[in-house]
């Protein structure tokens, strides 16, 4: 059993990566969408990743693999998806996605900008410039 962790700031091309791995997927912009539109609202932003995570562990305790493609800018905002890792005994991957392809989600300058200064580097992850190799 595995859980891959894919990263990368928005247009790296996560979910399309993701979704050619085969597995159960999720990411919290799933949470932002309603009848088949994307309705980000920042007000929801952390209820979006409890669902996330909230999606991942049943998924987890189901014993299939899951990927799951978030920004995870920071560290921190991995540990908690280590911690179900743990619990449930699967492996983890971590995949950085380092190209940019444009983002869908019409994201301003200055905050791509913003996340690109906190993007942290973790230890044991495998960057990827493309969306070869699965």
């Amino acid at each position: 059993m595995e859980l891959i962790l894919i990263r990368g700031l928005p247009g790296s091309g996560k979910s399309t990566y993701a979704k050619k791995l085969g597995c159960f997927h999720i990411e919290a912009d799933m949470y932002h969408c309603k009848d088949g539109k994307y309705e980000f609202d920042s007000s929801r932003a952390i209820l979006a990743h409890k669902w996330c995570q909230k999606m991942t562990m049943f998924a987890m305790e189901q014993g299939i693999d899951v990927a799951v493609s978030n920004t995870f800018t920071q560290a921190w905002e991995i540990k908690p998806y280590l911690d179900m890792a743990a619990e449930t005994g699967h492996r983890v991957k971590i995949i950085r996605m380092s190209n940019d392809y444009g983002s869908v989600h019409n994201i301003p300058a200055g905050v791509m900008q913003k996340m690109r200064e906190r993007f942290e580097n973790i230890a044991g992850e495998e960057i990827k410039d493309d969306l070869s190799g699965v």
